[in-house]
C-alpha cells in the first residue's frame, strides 16, 4: 500500500462558516501576522468580536499567527510571544499567567501516516496557569502541558507534561522541578 493523496478528503472538518473564515483571514493577515501592528489591545479586542474568550492583562505581540479564534480561550495576564502560531483547528485553553515565547507553535492537527489517505487528524490543546512555551518550541495535538511547567527553547512536546516540572529536548523529556521563590 502507498500513499495516495489524490483521496485526501477532509470535507467533514468545517471550523466556522465561509464568510466567516474569510473575514478572519484578513483580519489575521491585516492586524496579526502583518509586524507593522504592535497595538496589543486591538488585537484583544479583534480575537474577542472573532468569539475568543479573552481574560484580563492579555499581551499579543506583533506577528502572531491565529487559525480560528473562536477556538482560543486566554486566562488573564498571559503573553503571546513575536511570530507565535496558534494552529488551532481544535480548541486551544491557555491558562492565566502563561508566557508562549517567540515562535512557539501549537499545533492541533497532524495527519495518520498509517493509511493510504492520509486522514486528518485534530486534537485539542491545554496549557494550564503559570506555564511557559520556550522560543520556538512546539505543543503537538492532544498535548496538556501542566501548571507552572516550562517547556524549553526549541523542544517539542509529544506528551503530556506534569505541574511545576522543566521539560527539554526533541522528543521533551523531564530534566528536574521548577522551583519558585
Amino acid at each position: 500500500m502507498k500513499t495516495d493523496l489524490s483521496t485526501y478528503n477532509n470535507s467533514w472538518y468545517q471550523p466556522g462558516g465561509k464568510l466567516k473564515r474569510l473575514c478572519w483571514y484578513f483580519i489575521n493577515v491585516l492586524f496579526f501576522i502583518n509586524p507593522l501592528n504592535p497595538s496589543s489591545g486591538l488585537k484583544v479586542f479583534l480575537l474577542r468580536l472573532f468569539g475568543s474568550e479573552i481574560g484580563t492583562g492579555v499581551v499579543v505581540k506583533p506577528g502572531v499567527n491565529i487559525k480560528h479564534p473562536w477556538l482560543l480561550t486566554i486566562g488573564d495576564f498571559t503573553w503571546i510571544g513575536e511570530k507565535v502560531w496558534i494552529d488551532n483547528l481544535a480548541k486551544v485553553s491557555i491558562g492565566s499567567h502563561v508566557c508562549v515565547s517567540q515562535e512557539a507553535m501549537l499545533l492541533c492537527g497532524n495527519h495518520n501516516y498509517k493509511k493510504s489517505t492520509f486522514d486528518l487528524i485534530v486534537e485539542e490543546i491545554h496549557i494550564e496557569d503559570g506555564a511557559w512555551v520556550g522560543a520556538k518550541s512546539v505543543v503537538c495535538p492532544g498535548v496538556t502541558i501542566g501548571t507552572h511547567a516550562i517547556l524549553t527553547v526549541n523542544s517539542v512536546a509529544t506528551k503530556n507534561m506534569d505541574s511545576y516540572v522543566v521539560y527539554q529536548g526533541n522528543p521533551a523529556e523531564s530534566i528536574r522541578k521548577r522551583n519558585i521563590e
